[in-house]
């Protein structure tokens, strides 16, 4: 039986390729953990993290003094039990960011070992339920952008295949998000998807108002409307309007994502395995949200997402955010608007080491080989 000998652990902080703003803050950094998992047998698992912008170093800190150390001399295979010893072991600042963004580069590293130790691809290994899933792109609709570049952006992703567009909304009075609705709408037509996105920019007031004033343009959705932890108050919003409201990006632990779903709060799922902690429990969200019949749309991450709702029956969405382009040799392959899953084994990801090595911060590389190290 293999066991774990080695944890290589990097962080790089790329910039984004587009200015992205939104109701609340301006995305200006992805810091990006990327922990190796090397077994007794040579083989190589490698998974990745995100923040924007801040608490990077935080996560590295974490990872490197108390969960890597954790692993040397474990069963690989034994992901739900690594998981769960990691997530004890953390209990005191558990939950929140900081511990499910660095658990989430460890579980995705351990998937991403036992994919390709049974040839195999994620998708496949995750359940495969279908192998392409239908994109729509967020980076042409960031709140800055003037209403004729929405529609320029909307009309060229449409000419593509895409089956939507996300545009931010929150701007200062409702009627400057319907004018840019309205005329992307008018565009496009009613048989292509409009999202946006509130980032939870409203009070719950607010967000009904809004949401009856856009009532007519027929929306996909409208996401992250209110503070992520305001379970009430989306309750209050779903009962208020027949638009979905979607929710998850936001969220840290399987039991919010619970509740939400219990009391009728949110209609679209949005769990992003960087922010849940991993695919371990990115699986379960997605299959609870089965069976209350509600589609998972996961956010961003869609190098890593097109996998996972490749491998789930309620996979609806994956969002077109090009992110790892600096740091990768093969992209994602995109045919007829679909995202398509990957055919090779582990979770789909062609990193370029020597443009990882080259962009890695120096005082956050480091190899563990043992407890302590």
């Amino acid at each position: 039986m293999a066991k774990i000998e080695k944890i290589e652990l990097r962080m790089v902080d790329l910039v984004p390729k587009v200015k992205r703003t939104d109701a609340i803050q301006s995305f200006v950094s992805q810091e990006t953990p990327i922990v190796t998992i090397t077994d007794s047998d040579g083989a190589v698992g490698t998974g990745y993290s995100y923040t924007i912008g801040t608490g990077g170093s935080s996560v590295m800190r974490l990872l490197s003094d108390h969960l890597a150390p954790r692993l040397i001399g474990r069963d690989p295979d034994m992901i739900e039990a690594i998981w769960h010893d990691l997530e004890f072991a953390t209990h005191a600042t558990t939950i929140g960011a900081i511990t499910a963004i660095a658990i989430a580069a460890v579980d995705t590293a351990l998937w991403d070992l036992r994919a390709k130790k049974q040839n195999l691809p994620l998708w496949k290994l995750a359940g495969g339920a279908k192998d392409r899933c239908p994109l729509y792109t967020t980076e042409g609709g960031w709140l800055h952008i003037e209403t004729a570049a929405l529609v320029d952006d909307a009309l060229a992703a449409k000419a593509k295949g895409f089956r939507g567009s996300k545009v931010k909304i929150g701007r200062p009075h409702g009627s400057e998000d319907l004018a840019r609705l309205s005329a992307v709408r008018k565009a496009v037509g009613d048989g292509y998807e409009i999202m946006t996105d509130a980032n939870q920019g409203f009070s719950v007031d607010e967000a009904i108002r809004r949401a009856a004033r856009l009532r007519e343009l027929d929306l996909a959705w409208i996401e992250e409307p209110l503070p992520a932890d305001d379970i009430d108050g989306h309750i209050r919003l779903s009962n208020s309007t027949p638009t979905p409201i979607a929710i998850g990006e936001s969220l840290y632990s399987m039991r919010h994502f619970r509740e939400y779903m219990q009391k009728g709060a949110c209609s679209i799922v949005q769990v992003d395995v960087g922010r849940i902690g991993g695919i371990t429990p990115w699986l379960k969200i997605a299959h609870a949200a089965e069976a209350f019949d509600i589609p998972v749309c996961p956010h961003f991450l869609m190098e890593l997402h097109v996998s996972l709702t490749c491998a789930v029956q309620n996979g609806r969405y994956v969002e077109y955010i090009p992110q790892l382009d600096q740091l990768t040799g093969r992209h994602m392959r995109i045919e007829d608007g679909h995202a398509l899953a990957p055919d090779e084994p582990g979770i789909g990801i062609d990193w370029d080491w020597d443009a990882v090595k080259a962009m890695s911060i120096a005082e956050f590389t480091t190899a563990i080989t043992k407890q302590g190290n």
